[in-house]
């Protein structure tokens, strides 16, 4: 009787020791920005953090490619943003990494001051009076008056109402393809095609001041930074994730699961909507709608690498024509880097059907519409293909505005569930789409995940005093 109270009192106390002296610990799912943000900003706060990415790389749908040579994002490139104000300015400017300002000008509709060249399917170039007359935000931003439709629709109807009600603005010949190429940048800015964005919440995002500013030596300096020191398990995917009162269990495809305190889930919307992982109770409701209803889009990115510069030496080229689909946008890396690239950027449903090609037919198709403005020039000596939308581990760029979308399903997506955190660009309620907005979304989730976890903890000291 005395052995068996002994037992019992050394093993409540034992109990005890092993839960006060417990190291808080969370298990971030993805390598991306945010959860990369979210995994050093817990290992700061002294968790035991384990970082679960499924690619052989992490970075997520920031990639910066080296095998031309020198550094090529595939992914994002731009910082949205160059002020003080963006999270991410500290470790750019600590880094002492170089931004080309291809804008100073925040407009959503991109009608920005960019430095253009524009050119018919010709050859012969559009004069920049009727590049700059036609400019979409100065032509139709004035009649649209979102208060006089009934409910919400697309950019494209919205825009052939403003023409049926305001016949002096149809534009024919030359200046409807200008006008249809300003609407094709639009919908490289919103990963989709006109006929999908909302006219209701297509400028609703906060922009930071500052204009856009293209990394030269691209992203991944950052990424390499913020990886620096954790402990990150590449070729991890994973496929359950079971949350129970005080723990997580995170099971990965190779059958291994991990256990901890919490996890933060920060893998791409594309994901969360092809069910490859499941949560274990189901998520709430609620939670799923926001999965489902919430809209992602395709931008790719087709880079081919010349043996010398033979366009003009600005910014941008682009070719009209009399539907967005068959228009082109091409920005000049030689300008901003001084290698001999040119970048055609294809979205939407463009998009999709460049991805069904092999990536030597993709880099002849762009090199083709290239070739249609600048007929001599020679063929590139190598080329990139992203492909955003096929791959299982994005399934698309990233988020947009879409029609009858309410913008609460964004921090619908963001809201935790239990232990569960969230995080990513489609979690990012002001700066959707954007890295800083994935980087901020990390930290905000990195914040309420320690706070939960502490304050439990906490409680359970208090008990046990």
């Amino acid at each position: 009787m005395k052995r068996s109270i002994l037992t019992s009192i050394l093993g409540s106390y034992s109990e005890n020791v092993i839960r006060k002296s417990h190291t808080p610990s969370a298990i971030v799912i993805g390598g991306g920005f945010a959860g990369l943000a979210a995994a050093d900003a817990l290992r700061n706060a002294s968790f035991q953090v384990i970082l679960l990415e499924s690619r052989d790389r992490i970075g997520g749908r920031v990639h910066t490619d080296y095998s031309f040579g020198f550094p090529v994002d595939l992914g994002a490139s731009w910082l949205h943003g160059v002020c003080e104000e963006n999270p991410l300015m500290p470790i750019i400017g600590r880094l002492g990494l170089p931004l080309y300002r291809t804008s100073r000008n925040n407009s959503v509709l991109s009608d920005h001051d960019v430095e253009s060249a524009v050119y018919d399917t010709n050859g012969r170039q559009v004069p920049q009076e009727l590049v700059e007359k036609i400019g979409m935000g100065r032509c139709l931003r004035p009649y649209w008056k979102r208060e006089e439709t009934d409910g919400d629709m697309s950019i494209a109807k919205a825009i052939t109402i403003v023409m049926d009600r305001n016949p002096h603005l149809r534009q024919e010949g030359i200046a409807h393809e200008v006008l249809q190429w300003y609407l094709c940048r639009m919908e490289i800015w919103f990963a989709t095609d006109a006929d999908s964005i909302s006219l209701q919440g297509w400028d609703q995002e906060v922009l930071l001041p500052g204009g856009h500013g293209l990394m030269i030596h691209g992203y991944r300096p950052v990424i390499d930074t913020l990886a620096k020191g954790l402990d990150i398990r590449l070729n991890h995917k994973v496929v359950e994730i079971v949350r129970h009162r005080n723990k997580v269990e995170v099971t990965v495809s190779t059958g291994n699961t991990f256990v901890a305190d919490a996890a933060v889930v920060a893998v791409p919307l594309g994901v969360l909507k092809a069910n490859t992982i499941k949560f274990e109770p189901r998520l709430p409701q609620w939670k799923e709608e926001a999965v489902r209803e919430l809209s992602v889009g395709i931008e790719n990115k087709i880079v081919l690498h010349f043996s010398q510069v033979f366009w003009p030496n600005v910014e941008f080229l682009g070719v009209v024509s009399s539907s967005t689909y068959g228009c082109s946008y091409f920005l000049n890396l030689h300008k901003a880097t001084g290698h001999p690239v040119i970048v055609y950027m294809p979205a939407g449903r463009l998009a999709r059907d460049i991805e069904k090609m092999s990536d030597e037919a993709a880099a002849q198709f762009a090199f083709a519409r290239l070739k249609k403005i600048l007929p001599n020039a020679a063929e590139p000596i190598n080329y990139l293909v992203s492909h955003w939308g096929s791959d299982e581990n994005t399934l698309g760029s990233y988020t947009f505005d879409g029609v009858n979308k309410p913008r609460d399903l964004y921090e619908k997506l963001r809201i935790p569930v239990d232990n569960l955190f969230f995080a990513g660009e489609a979690t990012s309620v002001k700066y959707t789409g954007t890295v800083h907005g994935a980087f901020s979304s990390g930290l905000m989730a990195a914040e309420e995940c320690k706070m939960q976890v502490l304050e439990r903890f906490r409680e359970l000291d208090m008990q046990s005093d």
